[in-house]
């Protein structure tokens, strides 16, 4: 891939990238804890560690997808056909929907369900962060290999 002179690529400070990847760690762990001790069935417990990986990943494709689409955009092209879009935005949204409803419709305390969405939604907004500051990274390391 190869940036135009249109495309600015700001090289993140370490201490950026440590808070980046340290509230990453931090939802990773609090959601990793509240599914361990998810009081209920094996089977309760197992829905939730799907519903919040499809998340996670739903929302490292969407990010990614976004930011191709805003640069191909930026270039006069599209960058994916209008069924990718589809697919990417349907599943973000049906990986958000189906992890909600699992997570209303569970028998648990409503405390336990608020740390659980609580939590939840900040692994997702930790991920489209981290997503934004690998993706800085790299276009920040490939216009200082394009300028050597």
């Amino acid at each position: 891939m190869q940036l135009n002179s249109s495309t600015t690529a700001s090289r993140d400070t370490k201490a950026w990238s440590l808070q980046v990847w340290l509230s990453f760690a931090i939802a990773i762990f609090v959601c990793a804890v509240g599914l361990a001790y998810l009081p209920g069935q094996d089977l309760d417990r197992a829905f939730m560690v799907m519903g919040y990986f499809f998340c996670l990943s739903a929302a490292f494709v969407l990010a990614k997808f976004v930011r191709d689409n805003e640069r191909a955009l930026g270039e006069g092209r599209t960058a994916d056909t209008p069924m990718f879009k589809f697919v990417v935005w349907g599943g973000f949204f049906l990986a958000m929907g189906l992890t909600g409803w699992g997570l209303a419709r569970m028998e648990v305390n409503e405390t336990y369900k608020a740390f659980l969405g609580v939590s939840w939604l900040y692994l997702i907004t930790c991920t489209f962060t981290l997503a934004k500051t690998l993706r800085d990274k790299h276009e920040a390391d490939l216009r200082d290999a394009t300028t050597a």
